[in-house]
């Protein structure tokens, strides 16, 4: 059994994503416990309403939102009523024992997993403590519960994958699967509470990931004008699709000023981990890396996205590192010299030349990069694994809309040096 443990400052964002999944018919609310009231007879406000009464008691902790999914092995199949033990079972385990929770199963996956949402604020106003609660608390619930139960053993590596990367609790915006604001939400909370970027190009790395962007417009459009940003879905081909959103009217306020904020502040927050990235890039190389998608593979075991800003020729011109664990984003340049675009290329020999352009005949897309964007399904985000429905084309991911941090490289120099020189030898030549 594999516990992913997410905490967030948005109970009704939470909710959301499993109620929007009951409504879809990919689940289904099991039961509701230390409510007044059974699960079947309760509205979406009412569920709501219950956990909310407790955050108001403590209005300085900053997180009072848990989610958590328990995975089980695909061969393991167990009633409702073992979900309904081993949920209550487990929530005392990492300290919630008394709280009042949502149990969900959820039947888009290749697996049994369930959910589970709940708060850390309890009756006295208290706040139970959630720091590093995944490694101290989750863990070692998991393991006592695969002895008690006699569940199948999480191996390391899928421990390891699901401890690094919390998932983002909501489904991959899909353009026409349901509400473009319900389908947003969740992921533009998460990237923008807790993902410490310095600009609106970072930003959008992450969020291109999920086939989100934030727009600020066309110049001489409205929306420029007025210095206003707007959300926008992103389909198959990075193309912007659907009705924009306003950044006001999401729950987190990710709006321009407000970002233009967290940029400053995020700024002095991300560089103790530096030295994460540039140790994993370097490992990489080290242990035999020779082209760019084989740093992209070594990454992902980390946990690091890579992802490759290409002009319209597909020309690479920067890369930005998304570290997943440590919630950080960083465009080459900022970790130094030898991790730009230019740098790393050219420590790729077999494809310094030649990476990003023309491939068999087609031009890359810009902006392809990571598991989301690759045609791959996410391994470490189990939510995303399967979507009834979605193939490996919605799987790419979306354009930046802004470049910052780097000057393109254009083309490979020595390449153009080479080029002067043999010209300059055939002019020279009949002396």
């Amino acid at each position: 059994m594999v516990a992913v443990v997410h905490q967030s400052k948005s109970l009704r964002g939470t909710l959301n994503y499993n109620e929007q999944k009951v409504k879809l018919g990919f689940a289904e609310c099991l039961e509701a416990g230390f409510y007044p009231m059974e699960a079947a007879d309760m509205t979406f406000h009412q569920k709501l309403r219950r956990l909310e009464l407790l955050t108001e008691l403590n209005q300085r902790t900053k997180y009072n939102s848990l989610h958590v999914s328990l995975n089980f092995h695909p061969s393991e199949q167990h009633s409702d009523d073992q979900l309904r033990e081993m949920a209550e079972v487990f929530l005392d385990k990492i300290g919630f024992a008394g709280q009042p929770y949502l149990l969900y199963k959820h039947t888009d996956a290749g697996h049994p997993h369930i959910h589970l949402v709940s708060t850390n604020i309890k009756a006295d106003g208290k706040a139970i403590s959630m720091h590093n609660i995944g490694k101290h608390k989750a863990r070692p619930a998991c393991v006592e519960m695969e002895k008690e139960y006699g569940l199948v053993v999480a191996n390391s590596k899928e421990n390891s994958l699901h401890d690094r990367v919390k998932p983002v609790n909501v489904q991959r915006a899909l353009y026409g699967r349901m509400e473009t604001k319900r389908a947003m939400n969740g992921i533009i909370n998460v990237v923008s509470d807790q993902y410490k970027f310095t600009s609106l190009a970072q930003y959008n790395a992450v969020l291109g990931l999920y086939n989100i962007v934030a727009d600020t417009g066309a110049d001489g459009s409205r929306v420029k004008k007025h210095e206003g940003l707007v959300f926008r879905v992103l389909d198959a081909d990075g193309n912007k699709v659907g009705v924009p959103i306003k950044a006001s009217d999401f729950a987190s306020k990710p709006t321009l000023k407000n970002l233009q904020e967290k940029f400053a502040k995020n700024e002095a927050l991300k560089q103790a981990h530096k030295a994460r990235l540039t140790n994993a890039v370097n490992m990489a190389f080290l242990n035999g890396v020779d082209n760019l998608e084989g740093l992209k593979k070594a990454l992902q075991q980390k946990g690091i996205d890579l992802v490759v800003r290409q002009n319209a020729d597909g020309v690479i011109y920067g890369l930005t590192y998304v570290d997943h664990d440590r919630k950080t984003v960083f465009n080459g340049s900022e970790l130094g010299k030898a991790f730009s675009a230019k740098a790393i290329l050219e420590r790729c020999p077999n494809i310094a030349a030649s990476e990003g352009k023309k491939q068999n005949g087609k031009t890359q897309k810009p902006g392809m990069a990571g598991h989301a964007n690759a045609g791959e399904k996410r391994g470490f985000l189990p939510e995303f694994r399967e979507v009834a429905g979605l193939d490996s084309g919605m799987l790419r991911a979306a354009e930046t809309l802004l470049v910052d941090g780097e000057a393109g490289t254009g083309m490979d120099w020595e390449l153009k040096r080479t080029k002067r020189k043999k010209k300059k030898r055939v002019r020279l030549s009949p002396d």
